[in-house]
């Protein structure tokens, strides 16, 4: 993965986190959070909501404001989708 596209999946979760039920710090999260026997991190996205439409409109400025080609578009919002979004409301 492009290191464009990696930043601009972190500031993603930044931003939605941040706007989130409850209200997070995804880089503090992110440094905690558990890791598994595959190496992967552990978020609980389970514990914060974010309505639909607001998370669609922060993807969408994300995308825009890092100049995420149209033909990767939609792997970003898959990547955001099945990563550790917080759940919708």
């Amino acid at each position: 993965m492009k290191k464009n596209y990696k930043e601009a999946i972190f500031e993603c979760y930044r931003r939605l986190y941040k706007e989130a039920t409850p209200s997070a710090d995804f880089d503090k999260l992110y440094n905690e959070a558990e890791i598994n026997d595959i190496g992967q991190r552990v978020i609980n996205f389970q514990d914060y909501v974010l309505n639909m439409d607001r998370q669609d409109e922060i993807i969408k400025a994300v995308m825009s404001e890092f100049k995420i080609p149209k033909r990767h578009q939609s792997d970003f919002l898959f990547a955001i989708a099945l990563g550790c979004s917080p759940k919708y409301d």
